[in-house]
């Protein structure tokens, strides 16, 4: 029977791989973690995960809306094991959220009013135009970076957001960055957390640390994050400080819809709570949840394969992005790079971006990301994403764009 099933997945593997070489469209948009390292890398031990029918029903019941204990101590738990150990969290600081989507959203209600604004690095993720602003009706205000110091985070970009959004009165009530950067791939420097602290204490506001990649990135010690800060500062000003994350990318679980507010304020861990009743995870999924993360042998085996294998798949589409010419930002997270097509543009204009976007989608049926889509004040730089498909997929997306560059230098 094994060898049967061997046969037939290797028979339904080579049809696929027929089935990309036509023209059909490929799609690297997706910031979404399907390499199967969640059930293929690991020897996960299933019968611990075996429910009874008494469990089954007690969970069918009405829960504290605040979360499982069980599910928010192993989540704190997983939160500190991604960072190295070099941060603790209490389980009893951790908020339940139906994904960072809501989690961001949530924040966004609780710290900001309607015609507020936040501050936000670009280039950022294009979804936070929609979660921090449809509903809440708080503005963004960009923080502009450059490639000419790889997109760092400056004392100087910070002060003159802040001054724009002085210019037309709009008050600022806090900072939003990703970490590590999406769309850019990787990890803000420690330095350049220790500067925006001190930005956000100066003015008195809050800063929000999405860290829903914090797991994707290549090494642990690659990755700084504010908890680590805050508990260097022996807490001091922490209660302005507040950290997203969830599992949809570390593990590849976005259909689940687990996500989390982490705050050092008390107030914010108390309105979120309330709150949250509007975004609750089911019991069952949280029960399930703290089974997995509990068995600290699956955790750290999967986490040390994830990072290698998100790293193998990088070094291999900048590789072959870098045999043609393309450079890409030198990353060291996530699930995607941050590619340098400036070069083709006859313009350096948002126009002549978007038209060589649409050049390779219809040309050679890639579709990525424009850097405007992310904000990004630079024209010319896509983000590809690489954990989104099989290895297969992947070379023939590289195949293809190879042949596009090759006309393009012909």
């Amino acid at each position: 029977m094994t060898i049967e099933i061997e046969r037939s997945s290797v028979v339904y593997q080579r049809s696929q791989y027929q089935k990309l070489t036509a023209r059909n469209h490929l799609t690297l948009l997706a910031g979404e973690h399907t390499m199967k390292t969640l059930m293929t890398s690991c020897v996960i031990p299933l019968e611990s995960y075996r429910w009874d029918l008494q469990k089954i029903r007690e969970n069918a019941l009405f829960q504290d809306y605040h979360g499982l204990q069980a599910f928010r101590t192993a989540m704190a738990s997983f939160m500190e094991q991604i960072r190295g150990g070099r941060a603790k969290f209490d389980p009893d600081r951790v908020v339940i959220t139906a994904g960072a989507t809501a989690a961001n959203e949530l924040l966004t209600f609780i710290l900001a009013d309607p015609g507020d604004a936040l501050l936000i690095p670009t280039p950022y993720y294009p979804g936070f135009d929609r979660d921090l602003r449809w509903r809440t009706g708080v503005n963004i205000v960009s923080v502009h970076c450059d490639s000419s110091n790889d997109f760092d985070i400056t004392p100087q970009a910070l002060e003159a957001a802040y001054r724009e959004a002085e210019s037309k009165n709009v008050k600022v009530r806090g900072m939003l960055v990703t970490n590590p950067s999406n769309p850019l791939g990787i990890t803000i420097k420690r330095s350049t957390l220790e500067d925006i602290l001190d930005f956000v204490t100066r003015k008195n506001i809050h800063l929000v640390s999405d860290e829903i990649f914090s797991g994707s990135a290549f090494s642990s010690e690659d990755f700084v994050s504010v908890a680590e800060i805050v508990e260097a500062r022996n807490f001091e000003d922490s209660e302005r400080v507040h950290i997203v994350y969830s599992l949809s990318k570390d593990l590849g679980l976005p259909g689940f819809r687990v996500g989390t507010v982490y705050s050092y304020n008390d107030k914010v861990v108390i309105t979120a709570r309330r709150m949250s009743s509007f975004t609750l995870i089911s019991s069952q999924t949280q029960h399930l949840l703290a089974l997995m993360l509990s068995d600290k042998r699956f955790t750290e085996n999967y986490i040390k394969t994830n990072r290698q294998r998100l790293k193998k798949r990088y070094q291999m589409i900048v590789d072959g992005l870098k045999s043609v010419g393309i450079e890409c930002l030198r990353g060291n997270a996530g699930l995607f790079c941050w590619m340098n097509l400036s070069s083709l543009l006859e313009k350096p204009t948002k126009e002549q971006e978007l038209a060589l976007w649409k050049l390779i989608l219809h040309e050679v049926k890639i579709n990525i990301s424009p850097g405007s889509s992310c904000h990004c004040s630079e024209p010319g730089w896509f983000r590809v994403c690489f954990a989104n498909m099989s290895e297969q997929t992947l070379k023939v997306a590289l195949r293809r764009i190879h042949e596009f560059m090759e006309r393009r230098t012909a």
